[in-house]
C-alpha cells in the first residue's frame, strides 16, 4: 500500500468516525464482562473473540497514524467485524456502562465499505439488490410463475378456491414482503403466508419489481445502499397505493425497515409476527393447536427480538398455534444468538466460528425436549437446520407461520 493511498483510506476512515460520533467509543472502561455474553467468545475464549477487543480495532483508529492503517491492519480489521461478530447485540445486556458495543463494531464495517473492502460475498447480493430489485435476481416472470403453481396447490391443499397469490394489486391493504428464498427455494413458506391471509379475508399484494424484504446494505455496513433499497421498496408501497407494509419473517429485515433504515417510512410497517397476533386476537383465524401437537420451541431472532423489541407476538400465537410450547432457556432478549446473522452464513472461510459458535444453541434446543424448532427468521433458519444435522439435533425447523398454516380451521 503505497503513502498516498494509506492517508487517502486514512482520511476515509475519520470521516466515517467523524459521521458516527466516535465521542462515545472512547468510555469503554475495558471491564470484559461483554465475553460473558458473547456466544463466539464462550465457545473460543481468546482474546481475539471478547467483544471489547473487537470494538477497540474500530475505537483506537482513532489514535493511529496513517501509515498505521496499512494491509496487516484491515485485513485483521475485517476478519474481526465480519468472521467474529454476528452483530447480534447481547453483548450489549452486560456492558457495565451501557454501550452499544455491536453498533460500534458494525461501524468497522462502515469503514471497510468506505475503502471498498467489503467482502464479495456479501457485496454481490447488494449488487444485486440495487441493479435487480433483489438478492437473488428474480424476475417478475419468475416470480408470477412461481405464484401461479404455488397458489394452485394451495387452493387445492386448502380447498379454498378464493386463495390466490396477487401481484402488483393496486389498492391493497398491505404490500407483503418477501425473502427471495421463497421465491426460490422455499415455496411452502410463501404458501402458508398466503394460506393465512386468504383465511382471515385479508386485501394483500406481493411487488413484482421491489419485495426484498432483506436489505444487503445493512449487513455490508454500506449505510447509503442501505437506504436505497429501503426507499425503493418503500417507492412500491407508493405506487401500488397500499395502507401498510408487512415483512416476511426475517430478523434484519424487520430491524431495518421499521427501524434502522435511515429512512422516514411512509407508510406503516410491521412484521407478519405481529399480524398474525392481531389475526388471533380479533378473530379473524380460527386455530386448532391438535394439529401441531409435537412438542415446539421457539429460537428468538436476534434482529427482530434484542433490537426490535418484537418478542410476546410470536409467544401468544404459538400458544395458540400449538399444543405442546416449551421455551429455550435463556429466552426473549437473552437468548444466544443461532450463529449465522451478520451475513456470517455467506462466507465460506467463516464456517468453523459460526458453526462451532453455535453449539450454545444446539443444546438450547436439545435441553428443551422440542421435536420442532419454530423461528421467525429465513437466515435463522438456514443456520439452524445446519446445527440440527451437525449436531444430530433431530428437529424439525419450521417459520412461525407454517405452523399457524397448518393448524388453521376454514
Amino acid at each position: 500500500m503505497s503513502e498516498r493511498e494509506s492517508e487517502r483510506n486514512f482520511q476515509k476512515i475519520l470521516q466515517v468516525l467523524r459521521d458516527h460520533q466516535s465521542v462515545h467509543f472512547e468510555a469503554c472502561v475495558r471491564c470484559g464482562l461483554c465475553g460473558k455474553s458473547c456466544h463466539v467468545y464462550l465457545s473460543d475464549p481468546s482474546v481475539e473473540n471478547l467483544p471489547v477487543t473487537k470494538a477497540q480495532k474500530v475505537v483506537g483508529l482513532q489514535r493511529k497514524k496513517s501509515e498505521e492503517v496499512d494491509e496487516k491492519f484491515l485485513l485483521s480489521l475485517q476478519e474481526s467485524v465480519y468472521g467474529r461478530c454476528t452483530g447480534c447485540g447481547r453483548c450489549n445486556l452486560n456492558c457495565s456502562i451501557g454501550l452499544n458495543i455491536a453498533s460500534i463494531i458494525r461501524v468497522g464495517r462502515t469503514i471497510l465499505s468506505a475503502l471498498g473492502r467489503t467482502p464479495e460475498k456479501l457485496l454481490r447480493p447488494l449488487k444485486n439488490q440495487l441493479e435487480y430489485g433483489n438478492q437473488m435476481m428474480v424476475s417478475a416472470d419468475e416470480m408470477r410463475e412461481t405464484a401461479t403453481w404455488i397458489a394452485s396447490d394451495l387452493r387445492l391443499e386448502s380447498g379454498q378456491e378464493s386463495f390466490d397469490i396477487p401481484i402488483d394489486k393496486e389498492g391493497a391493504r398491505i404490500l407483503y414482503l418477501v425473502n427471495p428464498r421463497e421465491i426460490k427455494f422455499a415455496p411452502l413458506s410463501l404458501m402458508a403466508a398466503a394460506g393465512v391471509f386468504g383465511a382471515a379475508k385479508e386485501s394483500w399484494t406481493l411487488a413484482s419489481r421491489f419485495f426484498d424484504v432483506t436489505n444487503f446494505g445493512f449487513i455490508a455496513g454500506d449505510d447509503e445502499s442501505m437506504k436505497q433499497v429501503a426507499e425503493a421498496v418503500f417507492s412500491e408501497g407508493k405506487r401500488l397505493g397500499v395502507r401498510e407494509v408487512i415483512l416476511s419473517e426475517c430478523g434484519h429485515g424487520a430491524r431495518v425497515f421499521k427501524w434502522d433504515s435511515g429512512v422516514a417510512s411512509p407508510l406503516p410497517t410491521k412484521s407478519i409476527i405481529e399480524l398474525l397476533d392481531l389475526y388471533i386476537e380479533q378473530g379473524r383465524v380460527r386455530l386448532d393447536k391438535k394439529k401441531n401437537a409435537a412438542r415446539v420451541t421457539l429460537h428468538d431472532p436476534c434482529n427482530l427480538v434484542r433490537w426490535s423489541g418484537v418478542s410476546e407476538a410470536q409467544r401468544r400465537v404459538l400458544r395458540e398455534a400449538c399444543a405442546d410450547f416449551k421455551e429455550m432457556i435463556p429466552n426473549r432478549a437473552q437468548n444466544y444468538c443461532c450463529g449465522g446473522g451478520g451475513g456470517m452464513q455467506l462466507l465460506q472461510e467463516c464456517s468453523e466460528v459460526r458453526l462451532r459458535s453455535a453449539e450454545i444453541k444446539a443444546n438450547q434446543i436439545r435441553s428443551s425436549g422440542a421435536k420442532v424448532v419454530a423461528t421467525p427468521c429465513h437466515t435463522c433458519i438456514d443456520q439452524l437446520t445446519e446445527l440440527n444435522k451437525k449436531y444430530q439435533l433431530k428437529v424439525e425447523i419450521s417459520t412461525v407461520t407454517e405452523l399457524v398454516y397448518n393448524a388453521l380451521l376454514y
